[in-house]
C-alpha cells in the first residue's frame, strides 16, 4: 500500500466519514479538502434506487448547470454544408462531415461532445462501436441530434451536460471546478439533483436517492444529507 501524503492526511482529517453534511456544508468543505495543484473537477456520485436493467427504470437526461462546468468543452458538429456556418458562429470547435467520419474511423476522438442533425445519423451508424463506449454517440434525448445546431452548440458550451445511470444504479457527473465559489458549486449541485428528481421513473420503488457524495479530484468523498436539498 502506498504511503499517504501529508496533504492527503490533512484532507482526510477534515472529513467525518460517518457524518451526513448539508449540501451547502459539503460544497464549502470540498474546497477545503482539495489539495491538487491544478484546478480539480468537482464531482457528484448519486446512487439511485433503480434497476437499470429494466427499460422502464433507466434514468438518462440533460441538465443545464447555472454556472457551467468550468471546462472548455470541445464540440464537433457533423452536419451538411448548409449548417456549417451556423455551427461555426455558435462556437463549435470542429465542423464537417465525411472528413470527420474518416478521422474517427482512424481513431481520432479528441472531442467532448458531438452534435449532428437527423438526416446525418445514418452515416454515423458505422461509428457506434467507437463512439458508443465513450458516450459520444449523438442522441435525440440528450439534444445532440437536432436541426437547431446553433442553439445546441451554445447550450453545451454554456454548461449543458448529458448523464446516464450506470449498470450499478449510480450516476457520476462533474458539476464544476474547485476554483468555483462554494455557492456556485451548491447551485450547480442543486440543479443537477433536482433534474434527477424530475426524471424519477414511475416504476422505481422504495427510496429513490439512496446516497449522494461530493468530491473533487483525489479528495475524500463527502456524504450529503438528501433531506438538506429543497424540493426533494
Amino acid at each position: 500500500m502506498g504511503k499517504i501524503s501529508k496533504k492527503r492526511k490533512e484532507a482526510l482529517a477534515k472529513v467525518d466519514s460517518e457524518k451526513l453534511y448539508s449540501l451547502s456544508e459539503a460544497a464549502a468543505l470540498v474546497k477545503e479538502v482539495t489539495y491538487t495543484k491544478f484546478d480539480a473537477s468537482v464531482d457528484l456520485d448519486v446512487k439511485l434506487g433503480v434497476d437499470p436493467r429494466q427499460a422502464n427504470q433507466m434514468v438518462r437526461g440533460v441538465a443545464s448547470l447555472p454556472h457551467g462546468t468550468g471546462k472548455n468543452v470541445r464540440v464537433l458538429v457533423m452536419c451538411t454544408p448548409d449548417k456549417e456556418e451556423e455551427a461555426k458562429a455558435a462556437g463549435a470547435d470542429h465542423v464537417g462531415l465525411d472528413e470527420y467520419i474518416e478521422k474517427i474511423q482512424g481513431g481520432w476522438v479528441d472531442v467532448d461532445v458531438i452534435i449532428t442533425q437527423p438526416s446525418v445519423m445514418g452515416k454515423l451508424g458505422r461509428l457506434g462501436r467507437i463512439l458508443g463506449p465513450r458516450n459520444l454517440m449523438p442522441n435525440p434525448k440528450s439534444g445532440t441530434v437536432t436541426m437547431d445546431i446553433g442553439k445546441a452548440v451554445q447550450e453545451v458550451k454554456a454548461g449543458k451536460i448529458d448523464f446516464k445511470v450506470d449498470k450499478t444504479g449510480i450516476i457520476h457527473s462533474s458539476i464544476g471546478k474547485s476554483s468555483f465559489d462554494a455557492d456556485k458549486i451548491n447551485d450547480n449541485a442543486v440543479e443537477f439533483i433536482q433534474t434527477l428528481h424530475r426524471l424519477k421513473p414511475s416504476a422505481a420503488k422504495g427510496t429513490y436517492f439512496q446516497s449522494i457524495t461530493i468530491s473533487s479530484t483525489m479528495s475524500p468523498g463527502i456524504k450529503v444529507d438528501v433531506s438538506s436539498i429543497a424540493g426533494l
